[in-house]
């Protein structure tokens, strides 16, 4: 005997908060489909995001360091698997639905570019006067349109309360897409998880990454806030942090944070009382947050990392290389676009020229743009 989907909608209902959004109250999908026997909507949804060639290209895509500096930085994979960790984490504490969460996680970053934000600052002038580029607009696209996987509808035909929370991640709600999930409401509890959750993972972890690398010393970090608070609560001398001190550290960090966002998120909760899921959306601000403490340690984390990591040399040279390489192959590409794979001219016939170009770009791996680079480019690659 196992359990059937309609018995596992009715557990959400007894052991959710009522704020928490239910699968079985879902507004449904783009396209009507069969519900699957012993897996919920929102299940369902983190399944095909999870098998998708988006999600996989996400391990060749860069978070800060290029894959070939090393094995052991962060990817956009890592990254996404570390964000879905500490969003479940939440959800589960605050009795939220954990697999909406999963799905939303899991899909928060298919609209990433290779290289990183540098990658997306690229495409975003290349395609000014088409309506520029944001990789969570882009990650709507391809969950939308751009994954082909079943034969009787384009994308993935996820539900809307899991597009809401990709197209609402952590921005002012204004990119167009946004207007047919009601830019003016707040998204899911769960939706706004991933917005902190998100937060929490690339601050301490970009933090964990640029020690590894060298690219930032613990002296630097004499006076952060959040630093100093974790070498006293551990007991730690600055002249001593090893590589094993660190890892604790960056976990004493995430707790910490984490912590946080739960004692601040239950407090608002408790003076706001919603009864549902629709009452959070009509909220005028979201409310997981971080204390107005923890947001200002965090804000000089992130000038800190800004500073420090993001714009230090080695950092902004790849990001130079980056732009000269995702621009000449743009150009390239407007200029004679005979020179695309076949099956990304198929579009030309029903897409714009340059989004056409620009899905392709924004697909590619770090990897895979560096070798197209070398084929369009190098007079002796192998094309």
């Amino acid at each position: 005997m196992f359990a059937s989907r309609q018995t596992l909608e009715a557990l959400e209902d007894q052991q959710l908060a009522p704020y928490a959004q239910r699968a079985d109250a879902s507004r449904g999908r783009a396209y009507p489909e069969e519900e699957h026997a012993y897996r919920t909507a929102f299940q369902r949804d983190r399944d095909r995001v999870l098998y998708t060639t988006a999600f996989r290209r996400l391990e060749y895509k860069t978070q800060v360091f290029v894959n070939y500096e090393g094995d052991h930085y962060r990817t956009r994979l890592t990254h996404t698997l570390e964000v879905a960790q500490i969003a479940r984490t939440m959800a589960r504490a605050l009795m939220l639905n954990q697999d909406l969460v999963e799905a939303i996680a899991m899909a928060h970053d298919l609209g990433h570019t290779p290289f990183g934000h540098s990658g997306e600052v690229v495409l975003h002038d290349l395609m000014a006067d088409k309506g520029g580029f944001n990789h969570n607009t882009q990650g709507l696209r391809i969950v939308e349109k751009l994954e082909e996987r079943y034969p009787g509808f384009p994308g993935l035909n996820l539900t809307w309360e899991v597009r809401e929370g990709i197209i609402k991640h952590a921005t002012d709600y204004d990119t167009p897409e946004a207007t047919s999930y009601e830019p003016e409401r707040r998204a899911t509890l769960e939706g706004q998880v991933i917005n902190v959750a998100d937060e929490v993972a690339y601050n301490t972890h970009d933090l964990d990454d640029g020690l590894r690398s060298g690219l930032i010393y613990v002296r630097q970090l004499q006076g952060l806030a959040l630093w100093e608070e974790a070498l006293e609560a551990l007991k730690i001398r600055p002249e001593d942090v090893s590589d094993t001190n660190r890892a604790q550290i960056i976990r004493y960090l995430v707790n910490r944070e984490v912590t946080d966002v739960l004692a601040t998120t239950d407090a608002r909760l408790e003076q706001v009382r919603p009864a549902s899921a629709e009452e959070v959306r009509r909220q005028p601000v979201d409310l997981v947050a971080f204390s107005p403490t923890m947001r200002e340690r965090n804000r000089e984390l992130k000038d800190f990392l800004l500073k420090n990591l993001y714009r230090h040399w080695r950092v902004m040279r790849m990001a130079e290389k980056a732009k000269r390489m995702l621009t000449q192959l743009f150009e390239a590409y407007v200029r004679t676009p005979v020179q695309l794979p076949y099956s990304v001219q198929e579009r030309m016939a029903s897409d714009d020229l340059e989004r056409l170009i620009c899905d392709y770009l924004a697909g590619m791996t770090d990897r895979f743009a560096l070798q197209e680079y070398g084929k369009m480019f190098d007079p002796n690659e192998r094309t």
